[in-house]
């Protein structure tokens, strides 16, 4: 499987703080413990193919869809809280593998977008 490069990041909501860059596999494996304590709550927030935010905790037990970059922040330090998280933002787009938790609207629009992109895709042929 190739790998990609992801660049870890803590972000408070006041600041961003670069931690360190490290390599995993194509899928969205645990954060190395050197990297980011196993205590704490880490959330991969990124892009999926239809351009959609994505927030997914490590371990996979909670994950969404967002119109919004604040949304899919905003959910992962509800869904840590009381503790802060680290949040974990990937170079690559990533697709949220596991029960769509966010907004259900967005989830319905990618779906939508998916399929009027095939079908986009089969009438320029």
């Amino acid at each position: 499987m190739a790998a990609i490069a992801l660049q870890a990041v803590h972000r408070l909501p006041e600041q961003r703080t670069t931690v360190s860059e490290i390599e995993v596999a194509t899928a969205l494996n645990p954060i190395d413990p050197d990297v980011v304590s196993a205590a704490i709550p880490a959330f991969f927030i990124g892009r999926n193919r239809a351009g959609l935010w994505v927030a997914r905790e490590a371990k996979g037990r909670a994950g969404g869809l967002f119109l919004f970059e604040s949304s899919a922040i905003d959910f992962a330090n509800r869904r840590s809280a009381p503790e802060r998280c680290a949040l974990v933002f990937p170079a690559e787009s990533f697709e949220l593998d596991i029960e769509n938790q966010g907004n259900p609207l967005v989830a319905l629009a990618a779906r939508w977008l998916d399929g009027a992109k095939r079908h986009l895709a089969r009438t320029a042929r």
